[in-house]
């Protein structure tokens, strides 16, 4: 073995173990590369931008606020709804999700929607006039994919697992939210 390869090697072992270490840290290094796929998948086959035409500053703000805002957030949430909610039977799975889809997911879209429209560098009248026009739609969009996914990851997902497969799963979802919270007029 080189010692490039044996440099890299103990860089991508170290790695891990610190992402072991360190959930959160998972939690948001997973959430920010995610948001950031999301994004790359809203331009190149929802918007249909090309190459040329892909805007990485966009991309970047997208993994910002996945890194900064989504992982810790949604971690966070799955921790205390664990404790609200102890256990993974079915009946403590649709509780969880009913919490999640009726109390969370409306907070959380609309904070979500905001700062991305900060970061757009909206004005505090045009974000919140871009909330009202696209905060409903958005809401109706999460509850035709989420409750069905979350009652399956709280039945079977380990919580230190969920925000990975919610992410995973939310590929579909951060392209239509980087589309909407991009979305001009």
């Amino acid at each position: 073995m080189t010692a490039m390869r044996r440099a890299g090697a103990a860089l991508w072992s170290g790695a891990r173990g610190f992402l072991a270490r360190h959930p959160a840290a998972r939690q948001s290094l997973t959430a920010g590369t995610l948001m950031a796929v999301g994004d790359v998948v809203s331009q190149q086959l929802v918007e249909r931008k090309g190459l040329r035409g892909h805007s990485v500053r966009r991309t970047l703000k997208m993994m910002t606020i996945g890194f900064c805002f989504v992982g810790p957030v949604v971690g966070g949430w799955y921790k205390v709804l664990d404790q609200l909610v102890p256990g993974s039977t079915k009946t403590v799975a649709l509780k969880k999700m009913l919490l999640d889809q009726g109390g969370f997911a409306p907070c959380f879209l609309g904070c979500f929607l905001g700062v991305a429209g900060a970061m757009n560098g909206l004005s505090a009248a045009e974000n919140w006039a871009k909330l009202k026009r696209d905060y409903t739609d958005a809401l109706v969009t999460n509850y035709y994919i989420w409750p069905a996914v979350q009652i399956a990851n709280f039945y079977f997902i380990p919580l230190n697992h969920r925000l990975a497969v919610v992410q995973c799963v939310a590929i579909v979802w951060n392209a239509y939210l980087s589309w909407k919270a991009n979305q001009l007029g």
